[in-house]
């Protein structure tokens, strides 16, 4: 899980980042197609499980670029944390809701019931392009 403490700003290098999205326009199609096929081989998977793997919504098209399952409860979230980082799966809880951050403890905010409830359920599992999933596992 990850804590942020402070305001910090995402100074970035306009022209390599430039350059990358350049290259990355070539292959995006291809870019697509693997993320599709990483989530579609999640969704098999956790077919029938006591997880609810997020998929896009009906007249829409996901880039999947981040792949997530939302659970029961957050006691049941830890608890799949917990397990998975200890079998060496990476996954981590959804972030932290901006007002529940230090810096921000005192700034106004409405309620914010449904941010609570996904943050207490959601985990982020491994959505890199360079995953390797076998179908069917």
């Amino acid at each position: 899980e990850y804590t942020h403490d402070m305001v910090g700003y995402n100074y970035r290098m306009q022209n390599i980042n430039a350059a990358l999205l350049l290259a990355q326009l070539e292959n995006l199609d291809k870019l697509l197609e693997n993320k599709r096929n990483t989530a579609m081989t999640y969704r098999d998977y956790f077919y029938n499980k006591p997880y609810l793997f997020f998929e896009e919504p009906a007249n829409s098209q996901s880039n999947y670029w981040l792949n997530t399952i939302i659970m029961k409860d957050k006691g049941h979230r830890d608890l799949f944390l917990r397990e998975t980082n200890l079998k060496g799966v990476m996954v981590r809880p959804l972030w932290t809701a901006m007002n529940k951050l230090t810096m921000y403890k005192n700034s106004q905010c409405s309620e914010l019931d449904h941010s609570s409830w996904l943050e207490d359920r959601v985990v982020n599992i491994p959505s890199s392009y360079n995953l390797i999933v076998l179908r069917g596992k």
